[in-house]
């Protein structure tokens, strides 16, 4: 029986993961900080728990034991992570780091974290020019995360190691935080029977469903190597075929209200806003042999009927920040009151 541990495993990407090969047969271990995180499902699979904390090596060591035929990383987010998986690596078959879109830059160097939103040409492929590698900046910072990716990246490919780098975008699932999908579970919740789309709702921002996620890193645990994989569903839904998708599955209906330029600032907004597409070319992992698990529409039900349980027993999402520009009733009525 193979085995695979996953650092960060109770994440949405690791539990994916972790479900898709327990599914499969794998012998899995997830690490974390805190036991009362463990998906009861992937216990109820077999999945082991092991109480880790991704920054002590000696801990992660012991957990590797002699040796693993996959190993997921979750949680490297810059230079000196990557450095530490590196020993840890030696011992897996086949290793996972989970890196991401925003690492890349279009031609004016602007990226997802700018001030200024970036316009890619097109398809944005492996081989695209990303931000300038940096460990000397917060990874936390908008400026800092994918200039760490980078930095990240680098340390894992240069080691000559099996290392497969992923990068998916707007990651979406169980257990993501932010979970976006709430600006408009919300909204159904709320009983709003209009909805404004800024932009007409024609925005695309690729998405990646952890379960698709998973599914590639089944493919690369298969086939060892050092490389880098975009990962993203494969449709590319607008905004507006997104909070259709949504309200279609809670089974509500509204007024969509397209929006133009001339409508007020931030009104009609979403957390899935693009002035410019952002597409992820997934052709690499395809022709490795990565099958995707599904839609965007086939792929978020799960998330979608968590976040409706978890509002009826009073445990809706705590990201208040996050979502309060994509909630603001009264300026909506406001608008709505003056057409």
């Amino acid at each position: 029986m193979p085995r695979a541990l996953i650092l960060g495993g109770t994440g949405p990407v690791g539990r994916a993961a972790a479900h898709r090969l327990l599914v499969a047969g794998w012998r899995v271990d997830v690490t974390g900080r805190d036991p009362a995180r463990m998906p009861p499902e992937l216990s109820a699979l077999g999945g082991e728990f092991r109480a880790v904390d991704r920054a002590d090596s000696g801990a992660l060591r012991a957990a590797v034991g002699e040796g693993t035929d996959l190993l997921v990383d979750c949680l490297c987010f810059t230079a000196a992570d990557a450095r530490s998986l590196l020993p840890l690596a030696a011992h897996a078959t086949s290793t996972v780091l989970v890196s991401g879109r925003a690492v890349y830059i279009d031609a004016a160097g602007n990226h997802i974290n700018s001030s200024t939103p970036p316009r890619f040409s097109g398809p944005i492929s492996e081989t695209h020019p990303t931000m300038t590698p940096r460990d000397d900046i917060d990874h936390r910072s908008r400026e800092g995360y994918g200039a760490n990716k980078v930095a990240a990246e680098l340390v894992a490919l240069d080691s000559g190691l099996p290392i497969s780098v992923l990068r998916p975008s707007q990651i979406h699932g169980v257990g993501a935080s932010p979970a976006r999908e709430w600006a408009v579970v919300k909204r159904v919740l709320d009983g709003r029977t209009t909805l404004l789309l800024a932009d007409r709702g024609a925005g695309v921002v690729h998405t990646t469903a952890a379960a698709n996620l998973a599914a590639l890193i089944e493919t690369v645990a298969q086939r060892p190597g050092t490389r880098v994989l975009n990962c993203a569903d494969p449709d590319t839904p607008s905004v507006l075929e997104i909070c259709r998708t949504i309200a279609g599955h809670l089974g509500h209906e509204w007024e969509e209200v397209s929006l133009d330029d001339t409508a007020p600032t931030g009104l009609g907004r979403t957390p899935w806003d693009s002035p410019h597409p952002i597409v992820l070319d997934t052709s690499a992992a395809t022709a490795l042999g990565y099958r995707p698990a599904g839609t965007y529409a086939t792929t978020i039900a799960p998330a979608l009927d968590r976040l409706v349980k978890a509002a009826a027993n009073g445990q809706p999402p705590a990201d208040d920040d996050y979502f309060a520009e994509y909630l603001d009733y009264a300026a909506e009525d406001a608008f709505l009151a003056g057409r």
